[in-house]
């Protein structure tokens, strides 16, 4: 729980007040992210933050709690595919520096607005953010689908083939790469701040280790879950030094998450790859909206623009529906799936293509 509460622009204090129908909203929040990102891999974060925000938490609270509910994943997570022999100790050494580097500037750079600007200001700050992140992701995500089947099964080199040795030049048993030092330190730093500024970094490790470094997806990924236990670590640690993680918060969604992550992997064994993209990418766009709508509250409260009473109370009911709704959607669409199979009796040994 928040003891020293922080104070914000004009000396606004920033309060976080949790009634039993908030607590619920953010254990099915949980709930929702757990099976999202146990299915998907990722999406979870994507989820929780902006879902928090639309239940009335601070947007600066949101990302605090949601990075210290990370680090307690990432941690059995990195054990399970560690043992497992799916992590590049040596890699995530080497990328540590750059992670911590980026992780503290985000921490940095979200309390200096909110000094600044206060809650209006931070939380802005955070919506743009997801705004211009996820809508690059969804481009992403859109090309990888409008591939065609042939061009999937040439494989790609790794940009690393193409780029300078700049020296120190580092060799990496694991993932059986030979590149300088400064590309994985940059990706890191990158993966650091994002995680620091909106909750989630690995939905840009993960590629960035697979198609820039060359890593398979198993080491990227489990290399990226020891990385976010350092980045997790670092990020709690600051943000609850500046009064704005709420263990209430924590709790609640782990509560949640710990569940829902349990289907979310067994739907992986049901639902194609391909289906899985297309779940995600509406996610992401119901992200994207749904923090695109509540822009205007925001701009209203800091003084830009003026809105009415009314307005503003549908852009916020808009904000809500549109995130919670296209998420139980999908959230729907995989316990639908798990449900049918478990009856069954089949899970674990089909798979459903599209």
């Amino acid at each position: 729980m928040i003891e020293s509460l922080p104070t914000g622009i004009a000396g606004e204090k920033l309060t976080v007040n949790i009634n039993l129908e908030i607590a619920l909203g953010i254990i099915l929040l949980g709930f929702i992210g757990g099976t999202l990102s146990g299915f998907l891999g990722s999406g979870g974060a994507f989820v929780m933050t902006p879902g928090m925000m639309n239940l009335g938490i601070p947007g600066i609270v949101a990302v605090a709690s949601n990075i210290t509910h990370k680090f307690g994943k990432a941690v059995i997570g990195s054990k399970v595919h560690g043992e497992l022999g799916h992590v590049d100790k040596k890699l995530a050494i080497t990328m540590v520096p750059g992670l911590l580097l980026g992780v503290k500037l985000a921490v940095y750079i979200q309390e200096t607005i909110f000094k600044l600007f206060g809650k209006a200001g931070s939380n802005l700050y955070i919506s743009f953010v997801f705004i211009i992140i996820l809508s690059a992701l969804v481009a992403i995500i859109i090309r990888d689908l409008r591939r065609k089947e042939t061009a999937k099964k040439v494989p790609r080199k790794a940009l690393i083939d193409k780029l300078p040795k700049i020296p120190p030049v580092l060799h990496y048993n694991v993932s059986n790469i030979r590149t300088s030092f400064w590309y994985p330190f940059f990706i890191a730093f990158l993966t650091g701040f994002l995680a620091g500024t909106i909750g989630v970094g690995g939905f840009f490790g993960v590629p960035a280790m697979i198609y820039i470094l060359g890593l398979s997806t198993r080491i990227a990924a489990g290399t990226e879950l020891t990385l976010a236990i350092a980045s997790g670590a670092l990020g709690a640690t600051l943000y609850a030094l500046g009064g704005f993680v709420d263990l209430r918060i924590v709790m609640l969604l782990y509560l949640g998450s710990l569940i829902g992550v349990q289907l979310g992997a067994i739907a992986t064994e049901i639902l194609s790859q391909r289906r899985a993209k297309f779940i995600l990418m509406f996610v992401i766009l119901a992200a994207i909206i749904s923090r695109a709508v509540a822009v205007p509250v925001y701009l209203n409260n800091l003084g830009y623009i003026q809105l009415t009473g009314e307005m503003i109370d549908l852009l916020k009911k808009a904000s809500f529906l549109i995130l919670f709704g296209v998420c139980m959607v999908a959230v729907s669409v995989i316990l639908k799936s798990v449900i049918s199979f478990a009856r069954k009796g089949i899970i674990h040994k089909e798979i459903i293509e599209v």
